[in-house]
């Protein structure tokens, strides 16, 4: 690994920068998720989570780019959390359920800000980016795993339009240029994370292509059928 870095090494801000601008654009990508509720006039079967874990995670992401001090991932980050709250309020918008679809997630979110904001200013500086980086891999690896939750579903019904692919697709184009990045950079946590984060979208990709979702009109058929039977 450390052959590959040094061979990566003098590439590094350009790198640093393609991540930046194609997570920036990864970023975007919410918005065809809020495209399609907006056709749809609701927010029913589409979760929150990718938007309010998107803003929780962009603001632990931020603290951990401050004690890195590294001016790429410091500039991702502000982006994530402007536009996931944008997607945020637009959902709002639209949701029939705002106090289990937004505003209760949304508050447990905070809380959990200001609680590892807390732990930040009490640990010992030595120990910080270590821990601080392992708690904000973790909860990044869960948001990236979140659609799974319903994996039994998804095979049960032979239907994966639960997880948003434009989110999905170029999360995994955006976890493999940052894995290059952690690679360059020697840091652990950069190329765990988007390690398994890499492989986590890949999966979900899979998924995607193996039970796509059924046109509106066919469902609508198959049910009448059903029925004249």
């Amino acid at each position: 690994m450390r052959g590959l870095s040094r061979i990566l090494q003098p590439h590094k801000e350009t790198v640093g920068q393609i991540a930046s601008v194609v997570t920036i654009a990864q970023f975007f990508s919410g918005a065809f998720v809020c495209k399609d509720i907006y056709r749809k006039g609701t927010t029913q079967g589409t979760p929150s989570t990718p938007f309010i874990g998107g803003l929780v995670v962009g603001m632990l992401m931020l603290k951990h780019a401050i004690l890195l001090n590294d001016p790429a991932m410091l500039q991702v980050n502000v982006a994530a959390i402007i536009l996931n709250i944008i997607y945020t309020s637009f959902y709002y918008v639209y949701s029939s359920e705002k106090y289990q679809e937004i505003l209760k997630p949304l508050a447990i979110g905070v809380g959990m800000v200001a609680i590892f904001f807390g732990y930040a200013e009490i640990e010992d500086p030595r120990n910080l980016e270590y821990r601080y980086g392992l708690i904000v891999t973790l909860l990044m690896l869960l948001l990236i795993a979140s659609p799974l939750l319903d994996l039994k579903q998804i095979i049960e019904k032979k239907d994966a339009s639960s997880i948003p692919f434009p989110l999905t697709f170029m999360g995994a184009i955006v976890s493999f240029l940052w894995l290059l990045y952690g690679i360059i950079l020697m840091n652990e946590f950069m190329m765990i994370q988007n390690a398994i984060g890499f492989v986590l979208c890949v999966g979900q990709l899979i998924l995607i292509f193996m039970y796509p979702a059924r046109p509106e009109g066919q469902s609508s058929k198959r049910k009448k059928t059903v029925k004249r039977e």
